[in-house]
């Protein structure tokens, strides 16, 4: 007979001899299943040997064969790549001192790597259709406590592949003992080289699209797309994957259970019984920006009871707007926030580039990383199109940032917007318009498309060696490891898009016809249609909950998402709800860029909210094992390390200050009937 998730029951002979329920593959899983036991000194879960020292170091790992690299050395390559894109790597930041390998489960300094033992499960998970591919990763680490199990899951942020977690939740969990369930959210890092049709397999080796166990390969035929186009799976998989986020992490965890049973249950014959369940397993959902998003997701949609507590941080979610809950910052009411990541990604599409050159955000980090010359001819562009009404650059400038605030973002968030539009928004606002609009890469969706580019910024053909490392480098939203986003509409020809990207008649303002097309795609039956899709409602279930979000953050606005996503979650739930959001100040969504060198000012102006993100996981530990009560919702004031720009001081812990158990007034954050007020 099956038992419950289709597991195998043996009854017993005779009446008072117990049932036995023999573990079973979830139906879910797609094709083989890699089992890998990492001894935790030549390569371990966490650090993939590296330690603590390797994934400080500026010396990238090595691959022997750079155009045919190894399972094991892209594997590396991820992770140390993954790991320093989600956290400060620089010690003055707090790694190794706040936070990293080398610092105990309780928060306490140590000497070592940091590096754990332990086996690591991966597989496919697909719908029947061969499409999906979503990847699903487990890791059981050796401390893991049989008598005291736990999961923590880990979507991956961004569109990074299945390690896209692993600086974040994926090292909470493994230092706690708990396995950690990873999943790509079926966004991953895959691509298909239509030139060469190559794609990568599971682990990210490359393989032609007609060999089984791809990644992700484009319907498109190879060589009926011109000018070395290459298509990404987040953009060209017709799937819209955010819709799926929260079932792909619940099968994370389904995934996990399975492979905690085959490893650590009793066996009857050489088949592995049932011991973990989710009745005796502490599952906890997790993970930042839109790995945070999926977690929330994973929560409304839980009819199995699962998930027992969610921590998550910046997360990209999207509240549908039902339930007419409101938001207050102060005394003022917030009448523009709760936008779509689609709709108010257009809007910074559109004027970011303008607003860069006002006179408040002179001395903004990387602000010379938009062109004075472009940024200004964007401004006279959208002067002539009627969607600034100011006659001078300073002026344009000016009312364009006015813009953005009237959009939804806050003044808190001024100074990012010079380097979000150099290295973010057009990556966004690409990728999403194209999934939502479920568009194939020959689709050439606003001129739009991906590719390498030469020396002279127009379309290449991307080397083997560049392609071949692409899984251990890429984020899965170009522009990244080599591939680039170039503008096919180009009146000069395909150029890659940037200060030389032009409008039609020639005019180098960033392509502003691009920006426009992506702002009206927004309205396209569509993508409205996907966007609603992938919207939530805030209903968790009543499943205890802690948000953290930096008030600063500039890519994923606070007004746009946790906030109006915790007063529509409290206002649905009600008197169920066990909800504690935490504003942090001074925070803002990327911390790899306070210790970038080539951004001076993010370090003496912003403090690392993974900080916060590990409080809030313990926090949410305390309070499902010990009975530990939530941190009430509030705001967190933290101090900047100030100093002078690209050279702050080391941070300490009074820059840090912990969640408060009674926040005084002024940084409480209440709820009262449907409205959520946030200090200021």
């Amino acid at each position: 007979m099956i038992g419950a998730a289709g597991a195998v029951v043996l009854a017993g002979c005779g009446s008072d001899t117990p049932q036995v329920t023999l573990n079973s593959t979830p139906t879910f899983v797609s094709g083989t299943i890699q089992r890998t036991v990492l001894d935790g000194i030549s390569n371990d879960l966490l650090t993939a040997g590296l330690g603590k020292s390797g994934l400080q170091s500026a010396v990238s790992p090595l691959l022997t064969d750079a155009a045919n690299p190894s399972a094991v050395e892209l594997r590396r390559l991820a992770i140390y790549n993954n790991y320093r894109a989600l956290v400060d790597i620089t010690t003055n930041g707090g790694f190794g001192v706040l936070f990293g390998p080398n610092i105990d489960s309780s928060g306490v300094v140590g000497s070592g790597e940091g590096k754990i033992a332990g086996v690591e499960y991966i597989a496919y998970s697909d719908d029947g259709t061969g499409k999906q591919n979503v990847t699903m990763m487990v890791q059981i680490p050796s401390t893991f406590k049989s008598d005291a199990p736990c999961i923590v899951t880990a979507a991956s942020s961004g569109s990074r592949g299945v390690y896209g977690a692993i600086a974040t939740a994926g090292e909470w969990g493994l230092k706690k003992g708990c396995a950690v369930a990873y999943t790509d959210k079926g966004t991953g890092n895959g691509a298909h080289d239509l030139v060469t049709n190559t794609v990568f397999d599971i682990n990210g080796r490359p393989i032609l699209s007609n060999v089984a166990g791809a990644q992700f390969a484009t319907a498109t035929p190879a060589g009926t797309v011109a000018n070395n186009r290459i298509a990404v799976k987040h953009a060209h998989s017709q799937q819209n994957p955010e819709k799926d986020w929260g079932k792909f992490t619940l099968q994370a965890v389904k995934f996990a259970m399975f492979a905690l049973n085959e490893e650590l249950a009793p066996k009857v014959g050489n088949a592995s019984t049932v011991k973990f369940t989710p009745d005796n397993t502490l599952v906890i959902a997790s993970s930042v920006s839109n790995g945070g998003g999926a977690a929330l997701q994973a929560a409304e949609l839980d009819t199995e009871n699962l998930i027992d507590g969610v921590a998550v941080a910046e997360p990209q979610i999207q509240p549908d707007g039902s339930g007419g809950a409101t938001v207050k910052f102060g005394t003022t009411t917030v009448t523009n926030g709760g936008k779509s990541l689609m709709d108010y990604t257009a809007q910074a599409m559109l004027y970011q580039p303008c607003a860069a050159l006002a006179a408040a955000v002179a001395t903004a980090p990387a602000v010379a990383f938009v062109s004075a010359t472009a940024g200004a001819n964007r401004c006279a562009s959208l002067a002539a199109k009627g969607l600034l009404t100011a006659t001078t650059t300073a002026t344009q400038a000016d009312e364009a940032l006015a813009k953005i605030h009237a959009a939804g973002w806050l003044p808190e968030s001024d100074l990012l917007l010079a380097s979000h539009f150099a290295f973010a928004v057009p990556a966004i606002a690409v990728t999403y318009v194209n999934t939502y609009a479920q568009a194939n890469v020959a689709d050439n969706l606003c001129g739009y498309g991906f590719a390498a580019t030469g020396a002279d910024s127009k379309p290449a053909a991307i080397t083997a060696a560049a392609f071949a490392r692409l899984f251990g480098t890429g984020n899965g939203v170009p522009p990244s490891s080599g591939i680039n986003i170039v503008n096919f509409n180009n009146p000069g020809g395909a150029i890659l898009e940037g200060a030389a990207s032009a409008s039609a008649g020639g005019k180098l303002d960033y392509n502003l016809d691009g920006a426009q097309c992506i702002a009206a795609k927004v309205t396209d039956a569509t993508v409205v249609a996907n966007i609603k899709a992938a919207q939530r409602s805030g209903k968790l279930q009543g499943k205890p909950t802690i948000i953290v979000h930096g008030r600063n953050d500039a890519l994923v606005p606070v007004n746009h998402a946790s906030r109006p996503y915790v007063a529509q979650s409290l206002t649905a739930q009600g008197t169920s709800a066990k909800l504690s959001y935490m504003e942090v100040t001074n925070a803002q969504h990327f911390d790899s860029f306070i210790g970038n060198a080539a951004l001076p000012g993010y370090d003496s102006r912003f403090i690392p909210l993974h900080v916060y993100f590990n409080r809030a996981m313990d926090a949410m530990y305390d309070y499902l094992k010990n009975g530990k009560a939530l941190p009430p919702s509030q705001v967190v004031r933290t101090t900047p390390r100030g100093g002078s720009a690209g050279a702050a001081p080391a941070i300490s812990g009074s820059n840090v200050p912990a969640f408060s158990a009674a926040p005084t007034a002024a940084d409480a954050i209440t709820f009262s009937g449907s409205t959520l007020t946030i200090p200021q």
